[in-house]
This record gives structure tokens, sequence and C-alpha cells, in this order.
């Protein structure tokens, strides 16, 4: 399921990542790898805030859509 569609509160791994090459890049950098520990902190208009390797990202749409859990 898509990242934008987990229940908030739960520990989620990332299944998989699509995208093109920028997007990815830009996800890595952010530290959401494939096999990574993922909390979904808070939902708004269809954007996510995430909690990943102890820090909060703010994601989009488009890009939580991107992420697999």
């Amino acid at each position: 399921m898509p990242l934008s569609l987990a229940p908030i509160g739960e520990i989620m791994q990332i299944k998989k990542i699509k995208g093109r090459d920028e997007a990815l890049q830009f996800l890595h950098r952010l530290g959401c790898l494939e096999g990574e520990a993922i909390t979904v902190v808070s939902k708004f208009s269809g954007n996510v805030i995430v909690n990943i390797k102890g820090a909060r990202i703010a994601l989009d749409k488009n890009m939580a859509n991107r992420i697999m859990v």
C-alpha cells in the first residue's frame, strides 16, 4: 500500500520506492530506503509527516504515493 494510505502511528517498513531517478535520489537523501522503518505522524490534505531515522519529514501526496509500505 502507498504511504499516503498508511495508518497514523503504526511503524511500517518501506517495501519499495517507485519513480524516476531524480525522485529516487531525493527520497534516498532523506533516508527513505527499502527496508527502513517509517511511521506516519500526521496527515493533512493528502500530505504526510513521517518519522524516519529519528527525523520528521513532510512529504507531499505525490512523493508519499511513491513509497510502498
